[in-house]
């Protein structure tokens, strides 16, 4: 709670330790007055119970201290909140795309990356989008954390305050690999980011694009079974998949390796259930070409 690395961190651990500490206290004096209360008024010491009468001074009290306690955390909450939401002229525009189970970062200059690369001491605007299900934006050292809904364009930003790499999790249950959707951000100095970002960009290819796209969460490259088939020697293999509910027998070649990423419940492997996303609007043309230049190569 105390490694905060974003501009506004500070802000949401003040609230934060103002409810803690007040419900810790409330606690304590509740429970200290419960315990006195049952020794005064034990059975030996009061063996005729009486009828207590109301106390108006007290009633008002216990009424007008936690009205005035929830205000006050109302106030320092809301405080930190309209900072968040509001976000700074000229921030550096992100693109966040959430998919089963994958993140991608896409930049103004159409570049797309497996980890958010951002400068220190300059705001990041961040718009969430969802290829599938609900998934969530989640920096715990920055204090961020945003709903990525399919359909929506959510907003969120952020400002990194020291060099690092912060861990990026999804906080919203989205299915069997929920807990390996994990990415990060790494919070480079400024000339760095300019080095980075000014500098020429090549489309990520073999490895690097289908781990971009997120297809080695799912298919793995050294013939282990994960969610889907491994790629590991597929080309060319016979193959039993399930087709409008018909099992029938393909052999693995580009019009069906194309054909499983548009539409990859047309094909289906016999033996995995129906998970992936529909991939037409995350790749194009070459995407899909180098990706079964890859699948070719992995023997």
């Amino acid at each position: 709670m105390l490694s905060g690395a974003s501009s506004y961190a500070g802000l949401v651990d003040r609230t934060f330790w103002l409810i803690l500490v007040s419900s810790v206290i409330l606690l304590v004096g509740i429970t200290a007055v419960m315990i006195w209360f049952m020794i005064r008024y034990r059975r030996s010491r009061n063996p005729n119970p009486a009828q207590i009468e109301g106390n108006v001074t007290l009633e008002a009290i216990w009424t007008i201290l936690p009205t005035i306690l929830v205000m006050v955390m109302f106030y320092y909450g809301w405080a930190g909140f309209k900072v968040m939401r509001e976000i700074p002229d000229g921030a550096f525009p992100v693109t966040v795309r959430a998919q089963m189970w994958s993140w991608s970062f896409i930049y103004p200059d159409g570049r797309v990356l497996s980890e958010l690369i951002v400068p220190v001491g300059k705001p990041v605007k961040l718009k969430l989008e969802s290829a599938d299900v609900i998934h969530s934006f989640f920096v715990p050292a920055f204090r961020l954390k945003e709903d990525c809904v399919p359909g929506r364009a959510n907003r969120a930003w952020f400002q990194a305050e020291r060099p690092g790499d912060y861990t990026i999790f999804c906080a919203e249950y989205c299915g069997e690999e929920h807990s390996a959707m994990l990415s990060t951000v790494k919070a480079i100095p400024v000339e760095e980011f300019d080095e980075f970002y000014g500098g020429e960009w090549d489309r990520p290819q073999g490895v690097d694009l289908i781990t971009v796209r997120g297809c080695v969460t799912c298919h793995s490259l050294d013939g282990s079974k994960l969610i889907g088939p491994s790629f590991k020697g597929i080309w060319g293999s016979t193959e039993t998949v399930i087709t409008d509910g018909q099992e029938r027998r393909i052999i693995v070649d580009e019009e069906y390796i194309r054909r499983s990423i548009l539409t990859p419940a047309a094909d289906l492997v016999a033996g995995y259930q129906n998970l992936m996303p529909d991939q037409s609007a995350l790749v194009d043309s070459v995407d899909i070409n180098s990706i079964i230049e890859f699948i070719k190569e992995l023997e």
